[in-house]
């Protein structure tokens, strides 16, 4: 392996922000069970400039919008639902929903439920809204 497809191993295997990703299959229920935190996406893979990130939800999340970045939500665990302003989707495991950017949508979990994201690499996770609560670190690698 290069240097520049090499994994930090100070990170686990995980390889610093700016580096390829190893070519490799990815164990998701071993990266899902790392994850401690409810709305706080880590990225598991990217390519392309995109981001694949996983995240757990329970409770409401904010209304926001992200206006230059679609977003795709594809079911891991349990049931969620992506609301929109005059709907809403449920999502369940092997179920998707893209959001077109410039929608204002929010998360909804009765219970704990896991989801992909695929979406450009550093789209904040809040979009427009900066909340204390919320508002995740970008480019988060497990």
């Amino acid at each position: 392996m290069s240097d520049a497809t090499a994994p930090d191993e100070a990170a686990g295997g995980v390889p610093a922000p700016g580096t390829a990703w190893p070519v490799g299959a990815v164990d998701l229920a071993a990266k899902l069970a790392q994850i401690r935190e409810h709305w706080r996406p880590k990225v598991i893979a990217a390519l392309n400039g995109q981001e694949v990130k996983l995240a757990k939800f329970e409770g409401e999340f904010p209304w926001h919008r992200h206006e230059h970045e679609d977003e795709l939500f594809l079911g891991v665990a349990g049931e969620f639902r992506v609301e929109f302003r005059d709907r809403a989707e449920p999502v369940a495991p092997g179920r998707l929903v893209v959001v077109p950017r410039g929608v204002e949508h929010r998360v909804v979990a009765a219970r704990e439920a896991a989801a992909l994201l695929f979406e450009p690499a550093a789209t904040r996770n809040t979009g427009d809204v900066e909340d204390p609560r919320y508002t995740a670190p970008t480019g988060v690698r497990i």
